[in-house]
């Protein structure tokens, strides 16, 4: 019987998440977007008006698809969010949604890659070899960090965690943790679209880089590596 760890079945989702992706950058990118959510304000504000269970049923049905394939207009959906639920309870939904695609997005390369990468690199004694065991000692701050820091890419921190063979507790506690606080500022500007929309502008994205929401979120950084100092401090030679 074939080891089922090299069954080429494995890839199979990875695969079709790649291809996925690739095909939503060419395709579906114009459709993502926040001119495209401008442009269908009045029938998503009656949809919510007239059927909300089946607006926030389709919404996080929508959501958990982009971030799970990988889809252009993850941002536009949380800003989305806020719009059609306001803050509460849209931070929920959005955080929730999106934690959900996260995972399925880890489990497919655990699955096609993850576990028999993790193993090749933990039996090598090099320096690849000494840095996954230097991720493995600190696994909750690396994860903490990989959401919490504005510049890694959610599709890196995902597969990044699956290619690792991150345990999947770890991943799913630190994901729906972790993207809260960008979760919490996005669907804050997406709760104030409509004056947006009003004005005819467009959202400031860049708001999450402003002093008091960006020292924040520092301070936060700095608590997640908080046992990486500890634990480096101690292994220090007096």
């Amino acid at each position: 019987m074939a080891d089922s760890s090299t069954n080429p079945m494995r890839l199979v989702p990875l695969v079709a998440i790649a291809v996925a992706a690739a095909a939503g950058y060419v395709w579906l990118r114009p459709y993502l977007s926040f001119d495209t959510l401008a442009a269908n304000r009045a029938a998503l504000e009656d949809m919510v008006m007239t059927n909300y269970p089946m607006a926030v049923a389709g919404f996080l049905a929508l959501y958990v698809g982009i971030v799970a394939l990988s889809l252009p207009g993850a941002t536009v959906a949380t800003l989305a969010g806020g719009f059609l639920f306001g803050l509460f309870p849209g931070v929920v939904y959005n955080a929730g949604a999106a934690t959900v695609g996260a995972v399925l997005i880890f489990l497919a390369a655990r699955m096609g890659l993850g576990e028999r990468l993790a193993a090749r690199i933990d039996a090598d004694h090099g320096a690849l070899g000494r840095l996954k065991q230097g991720i493995d000692r600190n696994q909750w701050s690396v994860l903490f960090l990989m959401r919490l820091v504005p510049v890694v890419p959610f599709f890196v921190a995902n597969v990044a965690a699956g290619l690792l063979a991150v345990p999947l507790h770890r991943y799913l506690v630190t994901t729906a943790l972790g993207i809260l606080p960008g979760a919490l500022v996005y669907t804050s500007v997406g709760a104030g679209l409509g004056e947006v929309f009003d004005a005819g502008q467009r959202p400031d994205l860049g708001v999450i880089f402003q002093p008091h929401i960006l020292l924040p979120l520092v301070g936060l950084c700095l608590l997640a590596a908080l046992p990486m100092i500890l634990r480096a401090f101690r292994r220090r030679p007096a």
